[in-house]
């Protein structure tokens, strides 16, 4: 009998990693199929919380039409990159119009994000591809979207939706993120211990 609760014990803890391990990769997947926003104010003040919200929306009207035709991540990210220098001209006219002595950087660079849930759905902790927009210090609060597939930004020729990036069990994971609470959190503690 001894023996036989050893092996149950072990074998429940061998299925329970391999479903853990089958679900951190799902997340990677849905990890390199996203480009994030990621906009960071100068500070906490409410005038540059408010300077971040205006920005953002500078930023988004820049990128409006953006990925028109975009099809999968790497066009996202080329697309992305080449509209880079046009990004950050509009942030710095945003914040010269609005009397900002601050001036915004903007760059496509690997982020760590934790895990956060939009309209669209849950996305998990982990490192991502961001379109990040730094105003001044970029001490202050931030805010955070989808890029692509284009949850905040508009594309009007053919709207990219989730189902068009990844695959059904990836969507099931972002769509369905009460049922993967407990894994998304072993998920960001693990992406967090090995990933910073």
């Amino acid at each position: 009998m001894r023996m036989f609760l050893k092996s149950l014990a072990l074998g429940t803890v061998a299925a329970m990693m391999l479903s853990f391990c089958h679900f951190y990769a799902l997340c990677g997947d849905i990890r390199e199929g996203v480009v994030r926003l990621h906009v960071l104010a100068h500070d906490d003040t409410k005038e540059e919380q408010d300077m971040k919200l205006a920005v953002r929306d500078a930023v988004l009207v820049a990128a409006d039409g953006l990925l028109d035709g975009v099809e999968d991540t790497e066009q996202a990210l080329a697309a992305v990159t080449a509209a880079l220098p046009r990004l950050e001209r509009a942030a710095n006219i945003c914040l010269r119009e609005r009397g900002s002595s601050h001036t915004a950087a903007v760059t496509l660079q690997p982020t760590y994000f934790t895990t956060r849930t939009y309209d669209a759905g849950t996305l998990p902790a982990g490192w991502y591809n961001a379109l990040r927009v730094v105003i001044g210090d970029g001490a202050g609060r931030n805010w955070w979207c989808v890029v692509f597939p284009p949850l905040c930004v508009s594309s009007a020729v053919k709207p990219t939706r989730l189902e068009d990036v990844l695959d059904e069990e990836a969507c099931d994971v972002v769509e369905n993120a009460p049922r993967y609470e407990v894994r998304f959190k072993m998920v960001e503690w693990v992406s967090g211990w090995f990933g910073r």
